[in-house]
């Protein structure tokens, strides 16, 4: 396919997709003839979302969510290695956080670790690797991804890895708990994490089902961006992935996730 052809996609893919995003409706899937038709097309789509949306007053990017980091996660939704999406200055909450139940579609909660950077994680010094992040670290916390189901059915055929990386990979916003600045004396890869909805346990995980580890996650976020030609930027907040699968309140709610020695987040759907 041409460069042309790819271009004449792109945009009018990521004006529908921001719409959908700013407005209430849910999509089947992406007409065949704005579709992405490969990765790198998608990740285009994307940056170009996040142009529209910050145009439209949901603020620049702060961050990234990394998706499909853990094996329950990839066996959920059927995509077999990680995927990146964006976090916009509107879409990050420190704990506790509120949203109206029924303003979001089909709102699910996952249970991640989390870390602010505290140095630039530059193209130029790609690839990475976990042991070499530590001193890039300046924090780490325990957080909610909030994702919801723009799409009316994600496991359609028609609705593919592409169409979902082009959207921010279910993202809605990121609630960030206590930061942890002496998080090197902590055993990352050991922490335990569980998601309670309403009291009731729904889930647990390891901080070593994130690739081994969650720093592991942040090396292939760094190298993913180096790809495209962007960096990680001193301040970004990062989540590493879910170590919970997604989980689904049926209605209001009080959610609340916990990591093993780094504290607890809570959100409230009303």
């Amino acid at each position: 396919m041409s460069g042309r052809g790819q271009d004449a996609r792109i945009a009018p893919c990521a004006g529908l997709l921001a719409e959908t995003r700013l407005g209430r409706d849910r999509l089947a899937a992406l007409p065949d003839d704005v579709r992405p038709r490969s990765e790198a097309e998608a990740y285009a789509v994307q940056l170009a979302v996040h142009e529209q949306l910050t145009a439209a007053g949901r603020g620049a990017r702060a961050g990234w969510k990394i998706g499909c980091t853990t094996a329950v996660m990839r066996q959920f939704l059927k995509i077999d290695q990680p995927c990146a999406g964006g976090i916009l200055a509107s879409g990050l909450f420190a704990a506790p956080a509120t949203f109206a139940f029924a303003g979001l579609r089909k709102p699910g909660i996952e249970c991640e670790i989390a870390v602010r950077l505290g140095a630039d994680l530059p193209a130029s010094g790609a690839p990475y690797a976990a042991e070499d992040l530590g001193d890039a670290v300046a924090a780490v916390m325990p957080a909610i991804e909030l994702v919801e189901e723009r799409f009316v059915d994600f496991r359609d055929p028609a609705v593919d890895a592409a169409s979902l990386i082009a959207d921010d990979f279910f993202h809605v916003a990121a609630i960030v708990g206590p930061e942890t600045s002496d998080w090197r004396s902590l055993d990352l890869a050991a922490l335990t994490g569980e998601t309670r909805i309403d009291g009731e346990l729904r889930g647990q995980g390891r901080g070593a089902d994130v690739m081994g580890h969650p720093l592991a996650a942040l090396a292939w976020l760094a190298d993913h961006l180096a790809g495209l030609g962007l960096a990680l930027r001193r301040g970004d907040v990062v989540l590493t992935g879910s170590v919970v699968v997604t989980q689904y309140p049926g209605g209001p709610a009080t959610v609340v996730t916990e990591i093993d020695r780094l504290g607890q987040v809570e959100l409230r759907l009303t």
